[in-house]
């Protein structure tokens, strides 16, 4: 159990340093990554921002993610859940750009003009605070990559063991704390795991560490 996302953020930093990993640049996944990746940040001596992306839900069932799409655009579907629900492509096309101008929209709020930092050549940690469906992480991932980072890394406190095995193809490295095979959610292994407000989110970006 984590106290809560900052002690989780602590770990995962302690982690990080003991296997030698190094980056550029810490990204992470708005709103509850915010407090995780801060501490990453700080012990990887590393640049802080965000990397957004929003889950495109299912026909009457917008908790089911069927994929994610980034605020650049770069969109993950879950293929086989699309097929076997029977979702048309026109239904797919219109929440992809609907969840994809919300995403830059959310961007914008934490930085300026919300373009994702300067990734050209450049090792990058993107951190959430926990991997369930991993439809978010996987459009995040392919923003990072598809923006020019040489290097990327996901880094998590806890995660499905089958998602995270899914969701390796995306990153160089995936590195997770925790991957219990009783996984229901992320919140059951956090004593403390409130909403994160877009204020203390950005109040994270704007700290020094």
């Amino acid at each position: 159990m984590f106290d809560d996302r900052t002690d989780a953020g602590e770990r995962l930093a302690a982690e990080l340093r003991r296997r030698d990993v190094e980056a550029d640049v810490v990204l992470g996944i708005p709103r509850g990554a915010l407090p995780v990746a801060r501490p990453v940040a700080d012990a990887l001596d590393a640049e802080f921002d965000v990397v957004v992306a929003s889950k495109i839900g299912a026909p009457g069932n917008p908790e089911l993610a069927i994929g994610a799409v980034a605020s650049d655009g770069s969109v993950w579907l879950n293929d086989r859940l699309v097929e076997r629900l029977g979702v048309s492509e026109e239904y797919v096309e219109r929440e992809r750009r609907a969840e994809a101008e919300y995403a830059a929209d959310k961007a914008r709020r934490y930085r300026d003009r919300g373009k994702i930092p300067d990734l050209e050549g450049q090792r990058a940690v993107v951190v959430d605070d926990g991997l369930a469906t991993g439809a978010t992480a996987r459009a995040c991932l392919r923003q990072v990559r598809e923006a020019g980072a040489a290097r990327v890394v996901l880094a998590l406190p806890v995660a499905s063991p089958e998602s995270l095995e899914e969701v390796r193809a995306e990153a160089d490295e995936v590195i997770a704390l925790q991957t219990p095979v009783n996984f229901r959610a992320v919140g059951q292994f956090y004593r403390e795991f409130g909403q994160v407000a877009d204020e203390e989110a950005i109040r994270y970006l704007q700290d020094e560490g």
